[in-house]
Formats: structure tokens, sequence, C-alpha cells
């Protein structure tokens, strides 16, 4: 039976994505883990695999094609015995038909296969091969769930995310309703063609939206109309801080090139500090849903990283264990990956909270907007030395100011203040962070 290759969903919020070149011909044999394509998405470029034997009979979707929907047919996979001629001269079934599609896994995904066989909704049992999403296996990974035991809604019995949340808060796994507020038509706003009328054609240069520009656009549009943000400022006195991280960077063992095994830099000091002021306020600590708070045990930190054409937020997973050499690798290696788009989607998915650091730019202060599923946000500007009052006299001190932006509907006023006072405490004390 021909095996349908669809578009797949490398992360939760992608609805398109480009084929950028496909890495078969037609007529090429395949394997179960042959790389099959290469899949842009807004932030990363991932190579697909192909989830069962056969013969690339024919391709659907050619290289360079840009916007391609989730689930669309993109290629035919004719199965062993079969005539791959006669497979791409006749066409594959349609994706919804009951011919079972196959779907593409991701390379850098929990295995899922999806194989042409009907699969029962009923909940495997007896050995017999679970048929999952590649985020349902994450989710149900990450929770300690037995997949066997959930009951799948998808297409043909398949187990899909909203499956395995519904297991986990214990409920049926009917979806959740959608809030009013993401129901609501976006306000009506200035049309392509009348914001181009008030300019002459010849004095601007038309740069179309990539699809990077266009996701960062839609979601923190949404962001800011549906997330109610407040800010909460305050300014930090760095100079322990920077004679600390001289000492730190002085001591860095050298490696057989000579060079240090390790350059620790504020931001680093900003992340961990972050970490363990949500330790300290767990309360703070959380991410909101429509029908729970969820409240985190470790601090997951997501850190701002500029690349062409956008930025991404690549997370320190449990940055409240990790010494300060281990975050500055982390990240040096997290922002050499991201701009050549190699991060992983579980790699910048997820976290409570995150630091925007625009320090660098020589910016004194800004208010940065929350990524949901992210409750705040820290945003960190320059240290600079200006001139504050200590002991009842004028002295010269190195002052970073840093504003938290907070989603008011689980971070109330005082909360996000314990939060950012516990932050100031541990970045002007910052021994407090090592011990």
């Amino acid at each position: 039976m021909p095996i349908n290759i669809l578009m797949p969903a490398l992360s939760p919020t992608m609805e398109k994505g480009n084929l950028a070149r496909w890495l078969k011909k037609v007529g090429d044999k395949v394997k179960a883990g042959d790389a099959l394509a290469e899949i842009e998405t807004d932030k990363a470029t991932m190579e697909v695999e192909s989830v069962d034997d056969g013969v690339l009979a024919k391709i659907v979707v050619a290289d360079g094609t840009a916007d391609v929907p989730v689930n669309q047919l993109i290629g035919v996979i004719a199965s062993e015995g079969e005539d791959a001629k006669a497979v791409a001269a006749g066409g594959a079934p349609a994706p919804a038909a009951a011919a079972a599609p196959v779907v593409a896994t991701p390379a850098s995904a929990a295995p899922a296969p999806v194989v042409a066989a009907p699969v029962p909704a009923a909940p495997a049992h007896n050995g017999a091969r679970v048929f999952a999403s590649p985020l349902a296996r994450r989710i149900a990974r990450d929770s300690g769930l037995d997949l066997a035991k959930i009951s799948g809604t998808g297409p043909h019995g398949r187990i899909v995310e909203k499956d395995v949340k519904a297991a986990i808060s214990g409920g049926g796994a009917k979806a959740a309703p959608t809030p009013a507020a993401a129901r609501a038509p976006a306000a009506p706003s200035m049309s392509e063609d009348m914001t181009k009328k008030l300019f002459d054609p010849a004095l601007y240069e038309e740069i179309p939206h990539d699809s990077m520009r266009k996701t960062i656009a839609r979601r923190l549009t949404e962001a800011a109309s549906t997330i109610p943000h407040f800010y909460l400022t305050v300014d930090c006195d760095i100079d322990v801080l920077l004679a600390a991280r001289e000492a730190i960077n002085a001591a860095a063992p050298k490696n057989k090139d000579k060079q240090p095994a390790y350059k620790v830099s504020v931001n680093d000091f900003v992340v961990k500090a972050l970490a363990v002021a949500l330790q300290r306020v767990p309360d703070a600590n959380v991410t909101w849903t429509e029908g729970s708070i969820l409240k985190h045990k470790h601090s997951d930190v997501a850190v701002a990283v500029s690349i062409p054409g956008g930025l991404i937020t690549p997370i320190i997973r449990k940055a409240e264990t990790k010494g300060l050499a281990a975050i500055a690798n982390e990240m040096k290696d997290f922002a050499t990956r991201a701009k050549e788009r190699k991060l992983k989607p579980e790699e910048y998915q997820g976290g409570a909270s995150a630091v925007s650091n625009l320090g660098m730019f020589g910016m004194k202060n800004f208010t940065a907007v929350i990524n949901p599923p992210q409750s705040s946000i820290l945003a960190v500007g320059a240290g600079e030395q200006r001139v504050v009052v200590k002991k009842g006299a004028p002295a010269v001190a190195t002052i970073m100011t840093a504003t938290l932006s907070c989603d008011h509907r689980p971070i109330d006023g005082a909360l996000g203040a314990q939060l950012l006072s516990a932050f100031k405490q541990l970045i002007e004390n910052p021994m407090g962070m090592l011990v």
C-alpha cells in the first residue's frame, strides 16, 4: 500500500513550513530512519526521516516551496514489493482517506512512527505497538506516563498532545475550549495598500516577510493583546559582581590550546540569579493555563539570542542547579547553533521565565514582551557608573537597571516585587547564588 508523506508539525505552534530541499530523488530506495528532506520552520532547519522501507515514488511538493501547511501531502513512498512507477502514475490516497497516511518524523524528535494500518482508539495492550505524535511522546516521557494506557483521539487512534494532557489532568481527552480573548478578532489595522500609498515607491525597498518574522509578529501581537502585563523596575549595584566575574575568569583553567575553559559574562550571572530567585519565590515560578496554574519544581530560564532576521530564546534547563561556567558554555553553544538554525524545538520551547539583555548595545533600560507560555521576562540594561548615595554621602557605583514584565493572571504585584527583590539581592551579593 502506498505511504503518504505529510508535512510534519515540528513544534506545537507550527502551522506551515518551508520544504528547503529533498535529500532523496524519485526512484531512490529508502529505509526507516533515512533522512528524506530538510524542513525549515520559523526558527530551525531540521531533517525529516522516513518511518518505513520502500521507494520514493513521487515528490508532490518541490524543493524551495514556502508555506506548506502542516499535514499537506508532500511525497509518496511505494512500499516494498509495489511498483513505484504505478504508484506515481496512479497517485496516492488522499491524506484523510482510510488508507492510513504515514507522517514523516523529524530526526530530532522521539521516534513516533505512524504506519499504514488503522489503529483502534482503545489503549494498546499486551506489548502492542503504540502510535503517538512526537510531541505526545515527549510530554508523556517528561511526565512519566505510560502511553499504552492512554486512548488516542487522533486519526486512526493516534495519541496526540491533548490526549496526554488530558491524562495528566485526570480528565477526558476533549480539548479545552478556546479562551474568549483568543477567539476575539484582532482590531482592524491599516491595510498594506493604504500604508504603501503614504510613501514614494522610489524611496523604499520592499522586503517580504520570512516565516520567522511572521511568527514573531503573530505570537508577540497575541501576547501583547491577551496577556495583562505589568512592570517592575530596580537598580542593582554590580560592582561586587564585576569583581567576582573578573576573579572567576582569571582562575579559569586553560585547555590544550591554552584557551580558557570558560568565560563568564554578566548575563550568565543574571541567568543564575533569576533561576535562584525563582526557587526562593516559588509561587512566581509558574505557567498560566485556562484551567490551572502550573508550579514548576526547577527554574527553566529562556535567554533571548539575536539571530539574522529575528531572535530565538533557547532555555537553560534547571538553571538553579548549574554553575556559572556551565551556564556560560551552554549559552555559547546555544548562540552558535541558533545562528545556524540548528537548535532542536525542545531546546527553545517552554520555560517559566526569560532574560532579555540589551546592555551590550548601551541600552539603559527597556521593557520586554512576555513570550507564552512563560509568565515573566527580565529586561536588563547596561551597567553604567552613576552617582549614588552610600552611608549618607555621594559615591560612584556601577548600576544596572532591570525591569521585570509579569503576567498579572498568575503573578500579582506583590509576588512580582518579591521575585525582583530576591533577584536584586542575589545580583548585589553574588556569593549568595554560589552556595
